[in-house]
């Protein structure tokens, strides 16, 4: 799916810009105009457009928790929208942030709405955030849904920082065992190469295969290095289609040790952002369908767009996310009573808060799990390093002893 740049003019006559997804050009404008706008322009984005994004600083999930907040309060202290934006765009230490409420705040003094001016910036404002101060102007409760997306990105971003936590341990032991592996076959193998070929002995299969990895470091790294950029493209393109986003979804979920954490943090977040969008007001089958575009995994976001066409038939909630098979049955549960008892928000609310904690200790398992397997792993390569360099010259001493 390509990305596509567009100016147009909706329904009240606005200008607005944005960027949607689409495959091609034409596919682009016809859902512009689905939505009842005229196209004045529309084009693919180009490398220098990407380049810049790359460069541009990021807005986290702590950027907009922090925003929301500070908007709510002011917006509770009598300040207009207008005054509001401009004063939090001038303190934002985020550039991106800082750029896009600047150009909001035009947009409103222009006489459009709030959400509409967020919708100009979509790869800084969600769509979550977006309708959901859309629900909070229609129903007159702007403070509330800002305080609500306050602590919504707030715990969003306590999750991804516990996500990060386990996985940072991890790679940095691997790239301490890689650099260790790379020190040994450049720095000591070498050395000890010009001693085994002094001897003149026939050298161990061990210390044979180290040496030919030493001279073959050495002598051809660029096609070590070659082949290993190759990989990294190879998966990183493999995962951007259709087919590698459903495998990379599937290995989430079943691999062992990491699939847990994965079942739990997705069970978190759909039911969070389920509760949050269902509070703000927005119905069951739109609220799903954010829900769904939110969550990474394919098998997740799939099955949950599967789930809002069942739910617009007249389906309960609880069978389509049963059917999926990747939602623990507690969860499927608690939906299903919270239909019945009428409080499915609430319920979720709750569900989310269970889940959280399910991944604190999911978190907790995965490093006490992973400390001793990658200690062990380290011990392994570097014994086998150092049995390969000191067996031949244990074998040479054992010869002698045997004249």
């Amino acid at each position: 799916m390509a990305q596509f740049n567009y100016k147009v003019i909706d329904k009240d006559g606005k200008n607005k810009k944005g960027v949607l997804e689409a495959s091609n050009k034409e596919a682009a404008e016809k859902k512009l105009r689905a939505e009842g706008m005229t196209v004045l322009d529309c084009r693919e984005q180009g490398v220098m457009d990407k380049d810049i994004q790359l460069f541009e600083k990021k807005v986290k999930s702590r950027d907009l928790s922090v925003f929301c907040k500070q908007f709510a309060a002011i917006l509770n202290a009598g300040v207009t929208i207008i005054q509001a934006l401009d004063m939090i765009s001038e303190s934002s230490e985020n550039p991106s942030l800082a750029k896009a409420l600047k150009e909001a705040s035009a947009f409103v003094e222009k006489g459009g709405t709030l959400a509409d001016g967020f919708r100009l910036s979509p790869k800084i404002f969600p769509a979550m955030l977006v309708n959901m101060v859309a629900a909070g102007e229609s129903s007159g409760n702007m403070e509330i849904a800002f305080e609500r997306l306050s602590v919504h990105f707030e715990k969003e971003n306590a999750l991804s920082g516990k996500i990060k936590s386990a996985m940072m341990y991890p790679m940095v032991v691997m790239i301490v065992i890689i650099a260790v592996v790379i020190v040994m076959l450049v720095a000591v193998i070498p050395t000890f190469t010009q001693m085994f070929e002094e001897m003149g002995a026939t050298l161990p299969l061990a210390t044979r295969i180290m040496v030919a990895l030493s001279d073959f470091i050495l002598k051809r790294w660029y096609i070590l290095i070659t082949v290993v950029i190759a990989v990294v493209v190879g998966f990183n393109a493999f995962g951007k289609t259709d087919t590698g986003k459903q495998v990379y979804g599937q290995i989430s979920i079943h691999a062992p040790i990491f699939g847990n954490l994965t079942i739990k943090q997705n069970c978190s977040r759909f039911a969070r952002n389920l509760s949050t969008l269902m509070a703000s007001g927005i119905a069951l089958v739109d609220a799903l369908e954010q829900v769904a575009k939110m969550l990474d995994n394919k098998i997740y976001r799939d099955g949950l767009l599967d789930a809002k066409v069942q739910i617009s038939k007249g389906i309960p909630l609880s069978k389509p996310l049963r059917d999926m098979e990747v939602f623990p049955t507690m969860l499927t549960q608690m939906v299903k009573i919270g239909e019945e008892t009428g409080n499915l928000e609430d319920m979720m609310d709750k569900v989310a808060d269970f889940y959280d904690q399910e991944v604190d200790q999911a978190v907790a398992s995965l490093t006490a799990a992973m400390e001793p397997a990658i200690m062990a792993v380290m011990a392994l390569i570097v014994g086998a390093i150092v049995a390969a360099c000191y067996g031949p010259i244990i074998s040479m001493y054992s010869n002698m002893d045997n004249l």
